[in-house]
């Protein structure tokens, strides 16, 4: 039995939403882990919502997204699964990574 928020690349298990944009020079992927979609995380002033119409593209294994991440310009990623993965797959920065409520959240951008 998988614990929240770890990680097994030879498991495939349905746990994250991806979105795809695509322009003519860029790619932008937002992920976030499936529990979170429609949330609110609020800290302090700080609002952050899980939008549907932003995160709720397709859902797919923390493996499959991975691939998406790999070949975007610009990432918007939130949720345990989906930022520890990237910072595994040294993808993400650990120091990169901000917490909202306890929820990690990242960004990239590739020039």
């Amino acid at each position: 039995m998988r614990d929240k928020g770890e990680f097994h690349p030879s498991i495939p298990c349905v746990s994250v939403y991806v979105n795809i944009w695509r322009w003519p020079r860029c790619v932008m992927v937002s992920v976030c882990d499936e529990e979170l979609l429609g949330k609110v995380l609020r800290e302090g002033d700080l609002v952050f919502e899980v939008n549907e119409k932003f995160y709720k593209g397709s859902r797919m294994t923390v493996e499959e997204a991975l691939v998406h991440l790999r070949n975007c310009n610009i990432a918007n990623l939130v949720g345990e699964k989906i930022v520890e993965a990237a910072i595994k797959e040294k993808i993400v920065h650990p120091e990169a990574v901000i917490r909202i409520a306890g929820v990690p959240h990242a960004q990239i951008v590739r020039m």
